[in-house]
């Protein structure tokens, strides 16, 4: 489809395609804010959930045709490079909230349960690389207890938003996770559910054409599965992620934005657990490459990194941002840097 179309049209075309799959998100950061508050979902629960997986979902579509095209290692890297891009763009958003250190305002026992099932579910890949090659129909039984453990941390994840056995210490720069002003707690969630849902599947739609522009990149100009993955699709369509996440916190929906872009990369690990499903060629873990399993431990290490900053709470560090900021931002420098030139 794409074959015959000259270098400046792929490109216009990519760009395009990243375009709606940016400014579609802008709109459905409101819509999930707006559900949170009419379904008393919570913000940290919305973000995670609802927001991360919307949002992702563009990701998804990329990772699933590699893999059914019989491209591990671009399936791959694309999930696991993009949870470390947005992982990143949390350090941007604290940048971008000068009042305090964002992981101390957005304090939310959630977000910190979500942060250790994220370290669990990216723990599990890097096991079944390691470990014998055992598929049954083609799938690892990796993949299985990956996406059970996904939906059993989502029903944990709910229950310790509802009834938490922990509480943040409460400081002046906390803020709290409540519906907006003008809320009506009597208003219909039907309406904009289904405007979410028309946005969602426009976000699909661009992610199929940017797996298929990208695919013909790694074709026709002999590139790096892993560096178009992790550098190219996964920035690209980790962008809703950056825009949501700052529009968030302009919205003062600080657990929103933490917990979209936490819930949105324990989202990402069922990437894999797809792409394993369409990898026809076996456990798509055993076909990894080591560049894949590099940005499998870059992600692992930049949420134990986010995780620390979010127990620690610091107010203020380097530059007016936190100290776990400056450490994702050089983690991530470093990654690209390998990726590059390694």
């Amino acid at each position: 489809m794409f074959a015959s179309l000259t270098l400046p049209l792929l490109l216009t075309i990519f760009a395009i395609a990243g375009a709606v799959v940016v400014l579609v998100s802008i709109r459905a950061t409101a819509l999930a804010d707006l559900i949170a508050d009419r379904t008393r979902l919570g913000e940290a629960l919305a973000g995670g959930v609802l927001l991360g997986g919307a949002t992702s979902l563009s990701g998804v579509v990329v990772s699933v045709s590699a893999a059914y095209g019989g491209d591990a290692s671009f399936a791959v890297s694309n999930a696991v490079g993009g949870i470390a891009a947005q992982t990143l763009f949390l350090a941007i958003a604290d940048l971008a909230y000068r009042r305090v250190n964002l992981e101390h305002a957005a304090a939310e026992p959630t977000n910190l349960f979500q942060a250790v099932m994220l370290l669990v579910l990216l723990s599990l890949p890097v096991a079944a690389a390691s470990g014998p090659d055992i598929a049954y129909f083609g799938v690892s039984p990796v993949s299985v207890m990956m996406f059970l453990a996904y939906l059993w941390g989502v029903r944990l994840s709910s229950a310790v938003g509802e009834n938490p056995m922990w509480q943040p210490v409460k400081t002046a720069d906390t803020r709290e996770d409540a519906p907006d002003e003008d809320h009506d707690p009597q208003a219909s969630v039907t309406g904009p559910a289904l405007a979410f849902a028309a946005l969602v599947a426009l976000m699909g739609g661009a992610g199929w054409i940017i797996a298929q522009i990208a695919g013909e990149f790694i074709t026709r100009y002999q590139l790096s599965s892993s560096l178009v993955g992790a550098l190219m699709t996964a920035v690209v369509t980790s962008l809703p992620e950056l825009v949501t996440t700052i529009v968030a916190v302009r919205r003062g929906a600080l657990q929103l934005a933490v917990g979209g872009i936490i819930g949105g990369n324990t989202f990402d690990t069922l990437f894999l657990v797809f792409s394993d499903a369409a990898y026809r060629e076996g456990a798509i873990y055993q076909a990894m490459s080591q560049t894949d399993l590099y940005w499998l431990a870059t992600g692992l290490l930049m949420t134990a990194i986010l995780l620390g900053g979010l127990i620690l709470r610091q107010r203020e560090g380097p530059a007016r941002i936190g100290i776990e900021s400056v450490l994702l931002i050089g983690v991530y420098g470093c990654a690209v840097g390998v990726e590059i030139f390694g």
